[in-house]
């Protein structure tokens, strides 16, 4: 991987964006918006910017990587599109849902993308953006978000470029995500749909467009089927302490509804898709020095709130 001193930002333009595209065609890394966070992209099909992409992150091999795609039709020539994987991407695509499905036999994918299983996560993002880069390009891109592993997802061109510095030769200024938070993972290769990640398209309404509920995963997180199923993810350095209404001793209090004392606040009005897309940048402003520890109020279980909550969930996890 070429690296520079620091990431060259570039609005999105279409000048910027062939940029990106003939970067990510010779091995390097790029950073664009979709609509959930920011994506540290990579040639999907070479194992050397994959690599890269893993390096760049500190990222355990064994986490899989989502490959982007521009529309079904592409995804299609990567993995097997059975009758539920049709309905639901026509549905749901482009936007914030990725489907692990069998891996076609001469699936270009790199293994290494897919930590050598034979399943490959793919989605089409909702973000003109991405859409042009991908169309651009002409290839598949894997994207994690742009972050140190185990760190806030970054929802700006400006948090990219802060946590990844020269590790990524560009980055492409889409403005602030629409969503915040990453796609929602369903895995379609056993005999019952399973939800292996909540994210941006809430369980429910998936459960009512198939017709029946969804398994939740009991991967171990040693050796996951999806990204985002580390234990410990998505951390800021201080420690996370979650259903609380107050802060305790040298912490901060990140607030949901109701909350006058409280640094930062999802949402005052308690709106799920508002805590949702403010969740990682208010994540990020709490991680400070000086800060020993962040007090997070009670967020509901349900809708948004399930992707909400695992995020917080990863973060308060016990640090290895």
């Amino acid at each position: 991987m070429i690296t520079v001193p620091a990431p060259q930002i570039l609005s999105a333009s279409d000048d910027a964006i062939g940029l990106a595209a003939a970067a990510l065609a010779a091995g390097r890394l790029v950073a664009f918006p979709t609509e959930t966070v920011y994506g540290l992209g990579g040639d999907a099909t070479s194992d050397r910017a994959v690599a890269a992409i893993f390096e760049a992150k500190g990222r355990p091999s064994f986490n899989p990587l989502i490959a982007h795609v521009n529309s079904l039709e592409a995804a299609a020539r990567l993995v097997e599109i059975g009758p539920d994987a049709r309905a639901l991407a026509e549905r749901f695509w482009p936007g914030p849902l990725t489907l692990v499905l069998p891996r076609r036999p001469d699936s270009p994918i790199s293994l290494l993308a897919s930590a050598g299983l034979e399943t490959v996560a793919v989605r089409v993002p909702a973000h003109p953006v991405a859409l042009a880069l991908l169309q651009a390009a002409g290839l598949p891109v894997a994207a994690p978000s742009a972050n140190r592993s185990g760190a806030v997802s970054p929802t700006t061109a400006r948090h990219v470029a802060q946590c990844l510095g020269g590790r990524v030769s560009l980055i492409l200024d889409g403005g602030p995500c629409r969503v915040g938070v990453e796609s929602t993972v369903l895995d379609l290769t056993g005999a019952r749909p399973a939800l292996l990640r909540p994210g941006g398209l809430a369980a429910e309404i998936l459960e009512a467009a198939l017709g029946r509920p969804l398994l939740r995963s009991t991967d171990s997180p040693d050796a996951p089927r999806s990204p985002g199923q580390l234990a410990s993810h998505y951390a800021p350095a201080a420690p996370v302490r979650l259903n609380a209404e107050t802060a305790g001793p040298g912490e901060v209090l990140l607030g949901f509804g109701p909350a006058g004392d409280a640094a930062l606040n999802l949402s005052a009005a308690g709106d799920l898709e508002e805590a949702a897309a403010n969740l990682f940048a208010m994540l990020r402003a709490l991680d400070r020095p000086g800060v020993g520890g962040v007090a997070v109020m009670p967020i509901p279980e349900h809708g948004l709130g399930l992707a909400i909550n695992d995020r917080l969930r990863r973060a308060a996890a016990p640090r290895t």
